[in-house]
């Protein structure tokens, strides 16, 4: 197996003890968001179901809206993670069809899922350049492997748009779309796109 060397901007290790802490509020993060919603959660309740002080806590995420963009980031790395090595149709194994039709229905649930979420982590939260470049890839990759012709990073950037969570609220909140209805749609304009 190569060396790997450090990156310029490679963060230094954690310490064994800060990454269990780290872990642990997380941990204790996703509880209480489960128990009692974002909004219901503050970094005193967070500490205490961790069982550590409310020092550790800020100092480990700065602010609430730190807090909530690192719970954001973990659950946005275990979605990468089942696009990249995930059991199909999300997963590899898949036809292209199949993949690009489960990763919308996929980030569509995250992100309704999430929607307070993202909204309590504020610019903290703001997706990265990286997580947006990596979805954008993959749904490019797919159409390509779907053998799409046309500008396909503009054609990706079209079928990302309605699973934002922007478009999502309005479909939700204002026009009263159910999921199920919203999932046909998102299905109706890949065949669209993929036809041509």
């Amino acid at each position: 197996m190569p060396i790997r060397l450090p990156l310029a901007d490679d963060e230094p290790p954690e310490r064994r003890d800060a990454a269990r802490n780290r872990d642990a509020l997380l941990v204790a993060a996703d509880a209480l968001i489960g128990e009692c919603g974002v909004d219901g959660v503050t970094m005193e309740a967070v500490a205490a179901r961790a069982g550590v002080g409310k020092g550790t806590v800020f100092r480990r995420f700065e602010s609430r809206e730190g807090l909530m963009a690192a719970v954001l980031n973990r659950s946005e790395t275990a979605f990468q993670a089942s696009i990249l090595s995930g059991p199909p149709p999300i997963g590899p194994g898949a036809e292209p069809m199949e993949r690009l039709l489960a990763f919308g229905h996929a980030r569509i649930e995250l992100n309704l899922l999430h929607r307070r979420l993202i909204s309590a982590a504020g610019r903290a939260g703001a997706r990265s350049y990286a997580a947006v470049s990596f979805t954008a890839m993959h749904v490019r990759y797919l159409l390509t492997q779907l053998g799409v012709s046309g500008d396909v990073a503009f054609l990706a950037t079209a079928l990302l748009a309605p699973l934002e969570v922007p478009i999502l609220e309005q479909q939700v909140e204002i026009e009263a779309m159910h999921l199920p209805r919203i999932l046909t749609a998102w299905d109706d304009l890949v065949r669209r796109v993929v036809a041509g």
